[in-house]
């Protein structure tokens, strides 16, 4: 015999589900101190900017034409900032402002768009424009030119190891306590560690940088450097008390697509 839904439960669901949603994409801000940098400020921020850009526009030397298309991208840039501030949702983070996140948001939005903009270019006008973009890049060389991957990897010393913790290691080794304060479960960390190390080997072809050692790989990149920085992170995370997030496994997400299906398909036979 199967149960009815009551429309009170439908009413509870959406209401639940719309209070989910405003609390990831309207985040509100808990513990405010200052409030003048959390009311609303659209016509004084409107005004001050458009001052500030007819000012500039007005003011300034245009005799070069070069230096004026790189002056009003950069202001076309920054116009789109203050938008992303005005008109982007707070999202799920607040701190240090949400303001922050607005903008962060709104140059990936830009980033994204263009990438949308190179795929429609070949490759000889790609380098024009970075050549554009940055002169110094026409006379640069790439690191692939001037350096050897992947040799000897049979020899085996510690000032062979040594050598490899530079820069580059710090960033893996950041770069991964930051993304696990973000992502804040292992086991989400360790496959896109190890997923993108399968990524590198792929595509070593096309980057001759992608092209490590074994020992270089697995060792040094995955256990020490990305391993210790999910460590850190997490345990920066528990140290702190902050909040967990349950990402759903895909087989879950499979399965509450049958049952919702399911569910629909009962309900409709009912209602014939």
């Amino acid at each position: 015999m199967p149960v009815a839904v009551s429309p009170k439960k439908h009413r509870e669901d959406d209401v639940n589900y719309n209070l989910h949603f405003r609390m990831i994409n309207e985040q509100q801000v808990d513990d405010i101190c200052l409030d003048f940098f959390y009311k609303p400020h659209t016509i004084t921020l409107l005004t001050v900017t458009v001052l500030s850009l007819m000012y500039f526009a007005f003011t300034r030397d245009d005799e070069q034409s070069d230096n004026n298309l790189r002056v009003g991208l950069l202001v076309v840039v920054s116009f789109f900032l203050v938008i992303s501030i005005l008109a982007f949702p707070n999202g799920p983070f607040t701190r240090p402002h949400p303001a922050v996140w607005r903008v962060v948001f709104g140059l990936s939005v830009l980033y994204f768009l263009f990438l949308v903009f190179l795929l429609f270019l070949n490759w000889d006008q790609v380098k024009l424009l970075m050549y554009w973009l940055d002169p110094n890049l026409r006379y640069a060389k790439r690191e692939a030119d001037i350096m050897e991957y992947a040799v000897n990897c049979t020899v085996i010393t510690w000032e062979r190891i040594l050598t490899h913790f530079d820069i580059f290691a710090l960033g893996h080794f950041a770069g991964w306590a930051v993304k696990a304060l973000l992502i804040r479960s292992y086991g989400l960390c360790w496959t896109i560690s190890i997923t993108w190390e399968l990524t590198e080997l792929i595509f070593m072809h096309l980057l001759p940088n992608f092209a490590e050692c074994w020992w270089d790989q697995v060792i040094l990149d995955i256990l020490l450097c990305n391993g210790g920085g999910i460590w850190i992170g997490m345990t920066a995370c528990r140290y702190l008390e902050m909040r967990t997030y349950h990402w759903a496994s895909i087989k879950s997400v499979w399965l509450l697509f049958l049952i919702f299906n399911f569910y629909l398909f009962f309900t409709l036979s009912l209602n014939t």
